[in-house]
């Protein structure tokens, strides 16, 4: 039996999968946490690595890994970091990106250039922050990495040249989805000079070798890792809720959109993976259950023992600013507070935020997506907090439609595994493997819901 190792090394933890690559059957699995912050030294996501795979992962063939998008590692000319590496979620270099954008004519030729209209998570606006705010720092940096492609460089034996792939770097901000290349040139202007970028490791190709001659798949990035352990298909909309937000799709065709609400990225398969993706989501849920003294257990039977609506109670959850919309110095703003709001109206409240700010998500996706919406698609739940009974009971109400709720698994790792067993089977495409039956949640939709929740998201507009 061949095994593969699938890794997953996200925002908040390392999780390796070791998998038997003709069907996907888990073996063996491991988890290490990560610090926390918006900005992490990248050496602990290798200690990470090394634990939660610690004891299994030399028995694998092959293996690839999915990391978090966007994060900027900036590397000296002897490989080291200059600084801490700044993730997606770091929302400093917002200022960057409005200039970024004047600076490439606008936001349309901004989508067309790379893709997307850029938001502070893509790594090209922190280059142009470095450059800004710690120019000492900005002229040591020789090479730029993703923290895939950072933890991958980990694996490789002595000598291998850096590399990524096309989904992971269609998030950079210099990489254009149209020609399938890098833009050099962008990267350069942001920090100022020159740099190395890896190369670019086309869908399941062989990157590398470890030290020991294990195979290594080209990795990429979280959500493309996702569609592929989903075995997602065009017509399927993917609504995970992790640290972030995100609905995504699988289109044959790049998906430009220069309003800025989806991000253009490419995929693991040679396909595109258009995406809409919020800063807040989990933390949400884990803020209010705080805020109650409560845990998230007891949040989720709390809110689902108020009526839909919360009794009038309204959240606009962007505690840590937001990115769709594009509101990066926002905060969280609540309304309809009365002298008998109650603890379940504040626990209803988040959830409903949550799953209104998904939907908002979602509502843009297929307006993006030429033909729109494909009723006979799925809307797929998955992430963390999909685990969450008031998650599963709302969304298909306040969705308005069937969500399929997969078989809890960690699915980035599960598509990173895929990938390293596409690479060793060394065929056209991805191995198919049966996925675990998953469930179908139904509700009678709620559409008032998110007309309330519309009217103070437009209402606070104003104030951003």
């Amino acid at each position: 039996m061949a095994l593969v190792l699938g890794v997953d090394s996200s925002t908040q933890s390392t999780k390796a999968l070791l998998v038997d690559a003709s069907d996907g059957t888990v073996v063996e699995r491991g988890s290490a946490a990560h610090p926390p912050g918006t900005e992490v030294d990248p050496r602990a996501w290798l200690r990470a690595y090394d634990a939660a795979a610690a004891g299994f992962g030399e028995q694998a063939s092959a293996l690839a890994v999915g990391g978090q998008q966007h994060g900027m590692v900036a590397l000296d000319a002897a490989g080291e970091p200059v600084r801490d590496a700044l993730l997606w979620n770091d929302n400093r270099s917002a200022h960057a990106a409005t200039e970024l954008i004047e600076e490439w004519g606008g936001p349309a030729a901004c989508a067309e250039a790379v893709g997307s209209v850029l938001v502070a998570s893509f790594t090209v606006t922190k280059l142009r922050w470095l450059s800004h705010h710690e120019p000492e720092n900005a002229a040591r940096v020789t090479s730029v990495l993703l923290p895939h492609d950072y933890v991958s460089a980990h694996l490789a034996a002595p000598g291998t040249t850096a590399y990524t792939d096309r989904g992971d770097a269609s998030g950079t901000g210099y990489f254009s989805t149209r020609t399938n290349a890098w833009r050099p040139e962008l990267a350069a202007a942001a920090i100022g000079h020159e740099v190395e970028l890896p190369r670019i490791v086309g869908p399941g190709e062989i990157a590398g070798h470890t030290p020991t001659g294990q195979l290594l798949g080209a990795g990429t990035g979280d959500n493309m890792a996702a569609a592929l352990g989903l075995d997602l298909r065009p017509g399927d909309v993917v609504v995970s809720i992790g640290t972030s937000g995100v609905a995504s799709a699988v289109t044959e065709q790049p998906v430009i959109d220069p309003t800025g609400s989806v991000t253009g990225f490419a995929d693991a398969t040679g396909r595109f993976l258009p995406l809409v993706a919020t800063v807040n989501a989990a933390r949400i849920l884990a803020l209010q259950a705080r805020l109650l003294g409560v845990s998230l257990d007891d949040l989720s039977h709390l809110a689902l023992a108020a009526p839909e609506g919360s009794n009038g109670v309204t959240l606009l959850p962007y505690y840590g600013g937001e990115r769709t919309p594009n509101r990066p110095d926002a905060t969280g703003v609540w309304a309809g507070l009365t002298d008998d709001t109650g603890p379940a109206d504040l626990a209803r409240a988040a959830y409903e935020a949550l799953l209104c700010s998904l939907a908002d998500a979602v509502d843009h996706l297929h307006a993006a997506i030429p033909g729109g919406a494909n009723p006979s698609g799925r809307i797929v739940l998955i992430g963390g907090a999909a685990r969450s009974a008031a998650v599963q009971t709302l969304a298909p109400a306040i969705l308005g439609r069937p969500v399929t709720l997969p078989a809890p698994e960690e699915y980035v790792a599960l598509g990173a595994a895929r990938q390293a067993a596409w690479a060793l089977a060394a065929t056209a495409n991805p191995p198919q493997w049966d996925l675990k039956d998953g469930r179908l949640l139904e509700a009678d939709p709620t559409p008032h819901v998110r007309e309330q929740y519309a009217l103070l998201r437009d209402r606070t507009a104003v104030w951003s």
